[in-house]
């Protein structure tokens, strides 16, 4: 081998060291971790929706919910009322906490579990969800991850 060629597989090796004991040193010194994924809807009540909505939460959604949990599909869950909404904010957010996001195949798998479970046809969620737009908006979804601090 040349002298030459010695030298670029060298400065090659070295090369190749450095990135390692960089990104080694980036994992190690990010001050974060990711967490839980966060799935937040914030809904919009309707005027003279609040008990209708609350009691759809507290008995349908509730039950779902639980169903979901019970299958380790989510975490927990949790509902959030915005005490001070401006125009046009939310009065409510709905929140589903899970480990990680699921994929094509398990998503379609899990729904057609739910499906045999809640023993409802595609066409029947859709006119229940379509019937409470009635009384209630969904104004956006958002998928969130929890940063934890590394200890």
């Amino acid at each position: 081998m040349t002298k030459s060629m010695k030298n670029s597989v060298l400065a090659l090796t070295l090369a190749a060291a450095s990135m390692v004991l960089t990104t080694s040193a980036f994992a190690q010194e990010w001050p974060l971790a990711e967490g839980d994924y966060w799935d937040v809807a914030a809904i919009d009540v309707k005027d003279g929706g609040d008990l209708k909505y609350a009691s759809w939460l507290a008995t349908e959604w509730k039950k779902n919910t639980e169903f979901a949990k019970s299958k380790g599909w989510i975490k927990d869950y949790k509902i959030f009322a915005n005490t001070h909404p401006r125009s046009g904010e939310a009065d409510l957010y709905l929140i589903r906490v899970m480990e990680s996001v699921v994929s094509g195949p398990e998503g379609e798998k899990r729904a057609q579990e739910y499906r045999e479970w809640s023993e409802k046809s595609m066409e029947q969620m859709q006119t229940e969800s379509g019937n409470r737009a009635e009384y209630r908006e969904v104004l956006s979804s958002s998928l969130l991850q929890e940063l934890l601090f590394r200890d």
